[in-house]
């Protein structure tokens, strides 16, 4: 049997056209930041920071009552522990420990102490040895829970006793890549969580409100960083086992869950070097690994970097850096690290070694806040999926598209849809079937871009012919088998050319890292970038248009879309954008983004989530900006998968939706779309 196959070697292709778009963007970022020469500057790179990265987020919620309550108390030698329940937003439950100096005078120096990417959050033992330590050292300790871990899994199965999708980076992502449809992200409501546990320690009068502190590990480095932006009242900051530069992380290995990743970051000039210039004149630590996944010649680099941004400030002696020779964690070297840091900001002790000390901690049984172990059945009625869709709600009546506005020029603007230019085919082969013939080909769309294709050619029929653009996800060569619906099309006297758009089929990236999926990790490069891979995707499929038009046996006025799967959200767009084509049919594709939004879980649907998308338009507005040309859904799907109703299409002119029971044929079910 002949290969469908037409290069097969571009999975690494749309990963490198991307770090090109990166590598100018490092470069430009390094100049600008070059420029950064007195205090003046300093503030004025500050400001812009603070304001990207609060954009990027989709802002802040209003402040509400914290509802703040005890509900026990632990004694320990040198230091007692309350167990705190405060919600930052209402009905969104935030689980947290606080670690009471017994031995010291208060008011005391204060520490917002964020957990890592531990199943047991606040309670895991690095993180808890670091709180206790904290505490016999005379600072007050606030450690809580972040979204989706310790007590606060987001998708708990109580009957199971554990989350349906798995503690931290895996619920992080799940409603993570939802939030991306409002325009926001996770980190907005993990960021949310730390500014209000400073609100709180505020209310205390054992706490000094301009000596408190933030440190944290691996994810809550993170929220560290993070928390040094969004949070001026901070007057230090350590975070750990984070910091690195996005040149060297970028390559390998490469970006990580949801919350790790803003919209249009690399875009718009920032780098982790910009959350510690954030805190300038106020003292920061980088702790460090050197065998950590986070690179550390990247973490070395930012530090020079931001180094010279803090002596602009007249600051240089506020900026440090600590290595240790070890894997990522906060290890003891780490926690001793920054205790010592913390001594010489807070108490005055440049001196002081850091010595740990012996300690026991408890099993996270003891530390619970909530009388099962979770919110979720606690009392708790909010999550950020449940937060996330109620902002949706709040907007979706309001999308521009709603209101009347020009869909295709939306569709445009908002997936980032470039010019389509000329095409060169570079012909790689040709295979004889019963009545039609298949060319291979290499379409060149751009510098760096080539679509790999097939074209199906009818031997018999009067010229010239109907045309149809084929997408889908699953690959150009998914349907081209013989008795397969690609062969189906051309019997029933249509050209067709079903080609690889950015990150299908042979295009399909290689390759994973840190549990991450190499689809995914191009996905949120292009997301840093400002980008969307459906806006890539789209532009090949325009392009793809483009060529059919060109061969002397298709009918320019007689043109087609067809899309199966994701390919399905792909080509609505492509209709809605070329009014050439004169009918679209989805197979098994996304009903609408806001129906993603409100699913508890959703799979295999984010190559097409669009950030922002929501404020804009839904898929059906797209459907109706189509109409009156003929558009079909057939077994519309949920974002779980799941055959859907796809109700909200109803009053669009020319719309049908049908079923299609496994092993019905493509005649079957299209036979009235192929006749249209």
């Amino acid at each position: 049997m002949v290969s469908l196959q037409v290069l097969g070697n571009l999975a690494g292709m749309m990963d490198a056209w991307l770090s090109g778009i990166a590598e100018r963007h490092f470069k430009q970022r390094e100049a600008m930041v070059a420029m950064v020469k007195t205090p003046e500057d300093v503030a004025r790179r500050q400001a812009y920071i603070r304001e990207r990265v609060l954009a990027s987020i989709g802002g802040f919620p209003q402040k509400t009552p914290l509802r703040a309550r005890l509900t026990g108390t632990i004694e320990r030698d040198g230091y007692r522990i309350e167990k705190l329940i405060y919600e930052s937003l209402p009905g969104f439950l935030v689980t947290a420990n606080v670690y009471v100096p017994a031995s010291r005078r208060p008011p005391f120096a204060a520490v917002v102490g964020v957990a890592g990417h531990s199943n047991t959050g606040k309670a895991a033992a690095a993180y808890q040895s670091a709180w206790i330590s904290m505490a016999r050292r005379g600072f007050l300790v606030i450690a809580y829970d972040p979204p989706g871990q310790g007590e606060r899994s987001e998708y708990w199965d109580a009957a199971l006793g554990r989350s349906r999708i798995g503690i931290g980076t895996r619920e992080h992502t799940m409603a993570g890549l939802q939030c991306m449809l409002t325009g926001t992200n996770i980190a907005r409501y993990e960021i949310w969580d730390g500014i209000r546990a400073v609100d709180y320690l505020l209310t205390r009068p054992d706490v000094d409100p301009k000596r408190i502190a933030v440190a944290g590990n691996s994810g809550g480095g993170t929220q560290s960083a993070y928390l040094s932006v969004a949070e001026p009242r901070l007057a230090a900051a350590a975070p750990s086992c984070y910091i690195t530069s996005w040149s060297k992380l970028w390559y390998a290995p490469g970006p990580q869950d949801a919350e790790q990743n803003f919209f249009g970051f690399l875009r718009d000039g920032l780098d982790f070097g910009d959350f510690l210039i954030s805190m300038a004149p106020r003292p920061v630590s980088m702790m460090t690994a050197i065998r950590d996944f986070f690179p550390i010649d990247g973490a070395r680099a930012t530090f020079r970097e931001a180094a010279a941004v803090f002596a602009a400030g007249g600051a240089r002696d506020k900026i440090g850096l600590f290595e240790y020779d070890d894997g990522h964690g906060w290890t003891k070297p780490r926690r001793e690290a920054t205790y010592r840091f913390l001594e010489a900001a807070f108490h005055g002790r440049k001196d002081d070694p850091g010595i740990e000390g012996e300690l026991s901690v408890e099993p996270a049984v003891t530390l619970q806040v909530t009388a099962t172990g979770q919110v979720s059945t606690s009392g708790g009625t909010e999550t950020v999926a449940s937060l996330n869709r109620k902002l949706a709600e709040q907007i979706y009546p309001k999308r521009r598209a709603a209101a009347g506005g020009d869909a295709a020029a939306l569709v445009r603007e908002r997936l980032g849809v470039g010019a389509v230019g000329k095409v060169k085919a570079v012909g790689m082969g040709m295979l004889g079937r019963d009545g039609y013939l298949i060319e291979r080909l290499a379409l060149e769309i751009a510098p760096g871009i080539t679509a790999p294709a097939l074209l199906l050619v009818p031997q018999a029929g009067t010229r010239p012919l109907p045309g149809v653009l084929y997408l889908n996800s699953a690959g150009k060569a998914a349907d081209a088998a013989p008795g397969g619906d690609m062969e189906a099309l051309a019997r029933a006297g249509h050209v067709v050319l079903a080609l690889d758009a950015r990150g299908w089929g042979e295009t399909t990236p290689a390759g994973r890292s840190g549990g991450y999926g190499a689809s995914y990790q191009s996905f949120m490069r292009a997301y840093l970038l400002g980008r969307s891979v459906a806006g890539m995707q789209v532009e090949d499929a325009l392009h793809g248009l483009e060529y059919l038009r060109t061969r002397s046996e298709v009918d320019r006025n007689r043109l087609a879309v067809f899309g199966k799967g994701n390919g399905g959200v792909i080509a609505l767009y492509t209709a809605a954008l070329e009014p050439a084509v004169r009918k679209v049919a989805v197979e098994r594709g996304l009903t609408s983004y806001m129906a993603a939004v409100r699913a508890p879980q959703h799979e295999d649907v984010f190559e097409v989530f669009v950030h922002g998308v929501l404020e804009d338009f839904d898929l059906p507005d797209i459907a109706r900006a189509i109409s009156p040309r003929p558009v079909w859904l057939v077994d519309p799907r949920t974002a779980a998968g799941v055959v859907a109703a796809a109700d909200e299409y109803a009053n669009s002119e020319g719309f049908r939706t049908a079923l299609r029971p496994e092993g019905w044929s493509f005649e079957n079910v299209y036979s009235d779309w192929l006749s249209r």
